[in-house]
C-alpha cells in the first residue's frame, strides 16, 4: 500500500495537484535542514477536524508555532469536549431560512455542514474559563488566550468527548507550542469576556493580552532562533497577514536586522484580482519586504480542508 507521500509523488503531477507535490517535497527538505515552520490557520479548520493531521505533525516536531484566529483556537477545544453532540448537515445547501431558525432555537450554531452545540460546547467551557479569569483578575495576572486554554486542558479536569490525540490544541499544550492569536476578541470566547466586563462580572478585559502583546511575543519568537523560518499560510485574513508582517515590522520599523521568511506556501481559493489579502500571490509580498526574490514560494489554489491534511500527512 502506498504511503501518502508516495501516493502524491505517483499521482499528483500537474495543476494544483502538481503544486501540492512540489510544495510537499520542498517543505520536507526545508524541515530536514533544521527549518522552523509556522502554520497559520484561517477559516474554520478546527471545526473541519484538522487536528487529525495537525496534531501528529506537532508531536513529530514538524510544526513549531501556530498563528490562528480566535475561532480556530476555541473550536478545537469545543470539539474536544462536545463532539458527540455536533450535528452533521449533509444537505446544508438546501436549508431554508426557517431551517436556520430551527437550528438557532435548538442552540445549534452552523458552520457549513456541521453545527456546534451551544450548551455542550460553548457553555461547557465558559464556566471553568470564567474561574480562571476571576483568579487572574484577583492575582493581577494577564495571559494570552491560548495560555488559559492550555491551563484548562492540562489542569482543568475537563471531560473529553473526543480522542485527545486528534486535538491539535492538546498536542500544542503538551509541547507548550507558541500560539499567536491576533483579533481574539472576534471569537465566541472573546465576546464572552467582553460581556462579562459589560455586566461587571469582571472589572477589565486586560486579563487577556491583546494583539499588540501578541506581535511583541511573535517578534521575540522570530528572533530567538537563528534557524531558517518558514510560513505555511492556510487561507488568508488576519492569521496570515499578522504572522508574516513581523518581518517588515522588525526590519523597517524597529531597525532590527533579521532574515526574511525563508520558505513560504499558501493554500487558498481566493482570487488575487479582487485585491484581498487572502488571494495575494507570494511575489506581492516581496515588495513589502516579507519574502525575498529567492525565497521558495508555492501557491495551491484549492480547498484547504482537502489539501492541508495531505500536505501534513506527507511530512511523516
Amino acid at each position: 500500500m502506498l504511503t501518502v507521500r508516495d501516493f502524491i509523488d505517483e499521482n499528483y503531477r500537474h495543476f494544483n495537484a502538481g503544486a501540492l507535490a512540489r510544495c510537499s517535497e520542498s517543505l520536507r527538505g526545508f524541515l530536514d535542514n533544521k527549518g522552523r515552520l509556522m502554520v497559520t490557520l484561517a477559516g474554520a479548520m478546527s471545526t473541519a477536524e484538522i487536528g487529525r493531521t495537525l496534531a501528529p505533525a506537532i508531536r513529530a516536531q514538524r510544526v513549531h508555532a501556530i498563528c490562528c484566529t480566535g475561532a480556530n483556537l476555541e473550536e478545537d477545544l469545543f470539539s474536544l469536549v462536545a463532539r458527540s453532540h455536533y450535528e452533521s448537515i449533509a444537505d446544508w445547501r438546501e436549508l431554508t431560512a426557517s431551517d436556520e431558525v430551527e437550528l438557532r432555537e435548538r442552540g445549534m450554531n452552523r458552520v457549513t455542514d456541521v453545527a456546534i452545540p451551544e450548551e455542550e460546547a460553548i457553555r461547557m467551557i465558559e464556566g471553568p474559563l470564567m474561574s480562571l479569569w476571576e483568579d487572574a483578575e484577583a492575582a493581577g495576572d494577564t495571559r494570552f488566550p491560548h495560555e488559559y486554554l492550555y491551563d484548562l486542558l492540562l489542569h482543568g479536569g475537563l471531560e473529553f468527548d473526543a480522542d485527545p490525540s486528534e486535538s491539535w490544541l492538546m498536542a500544542a499544550a503538551d509541547a507548550n507550542l507558541p500560539i499567536f492569536t491576533p483579533g481574539w476578541e472576534d471569537s465566541t470566547l472573546g465576546n464572552i469576556l467582553a460581556a462579562k466586563v459589560l455586566d461587571c462580572s469582571l472589572k477589565s478585559p486586560d486579563i487577556v493580552k491583546g494583539g499588540l502583546h501578541a506581535m511583541q511575543a511573535l517578534a521575540d519568537w522570530y528572533r530567538e532562533d537563528d534557524s531558517p523560518t518558514g510560513l505555511l499560510q492556510v487561507g488568508g485574513g488576519i492569521a496570515g497577514d499578522f504572522a508574516i508582517s513581523v518581518v517588515p515590522m522588525l526590519r523597517q520599523d524597529a531597525k532590527v536586522d533579521v532574515s526574511l521568511w525563508s520558505w513560504f506556501a499558501q493554500i487558498s481559493e481566493s482570487r488575487p484580482s479582487y485585491g484581498g489579502y487572502s488571494g495575494a500571490p507570494p511575489n506581492e509580498k516581496i515588495s513589502w519586504e516579507k519574502l525575498g526574490a529567492d525565497t521558495p514560494r508555492f501557491v495551491i489554489e484549492s480547498d484547504a480542508t482537502i489539501v492541508l491534511p495531505l500536505l501534513l500527512a506527507s511530512l511523516e
